[in-house]
């Protein structure tokens, strides 16, 4: 591994743990100077806010579509239901953990209002069906 600077390179590094935004992945290779690089980490804030903004709201675009396909879905036994909580929960959490200190308040504020509504939506369904459920157990019981 290499630290290069706006200085100069300080040369081999294997065993140093940088702080910073992880990028590129281990099946991707760049070709910097000649050289086969693997892991890049970017420790200036800076540089890392506005690739970290595209790479959520990438994320974000994804986890809504399959939301919402997941919602159309019509499923019976709730399965679907819980899939997007826990879906949302998961984001949330990443976001939490991962990317909060690069997003804008507002970005933060639009995307947890949209997952409080599809929240909110997958709590009634899921309620209707276990209240259907119910209903038809109460009515197999009472013939």
């Amino acid at each position: 591994m290499y630290l290069i600077t706006k200085y100069k390179s300080l040369g081999n590094l294997d065993n140093l743990e940088i702080k910073g935004i992880p990028m590129g992945s281990k099946e991707k290779k760049y070709d910097i100077g000649g050289t086969s690089v693997k892991n890049i980490v970017i420790s200036n804030s800076l540089l890392a806010t506005p690739i970290i903004q595209r790479k959520v709201m990438k994320k974000y675009k994804r986890l809504i579509a399959y939301l919402t396909e997941l919602l159309v879905d019509d499923d019976s036994s709730g399965d679907a239901m819980r899939e997007v909580l826990n879906q949302i929960e998961k984001f949330r959490l990443e976001i939490t953990i991962k990317y909060r200190k690069f997003l804008k308040q507002k970005e933060l504020e639009m995307m947890s209002k949209q997952l409080v509504k599809l929240q909110k939506i997958a709590n009634e369904k899921l309620l209707e069906i276990h209240n259907s459920y119910l209903d038809m157990m109460n009515h197999k019981r009472s013939k």
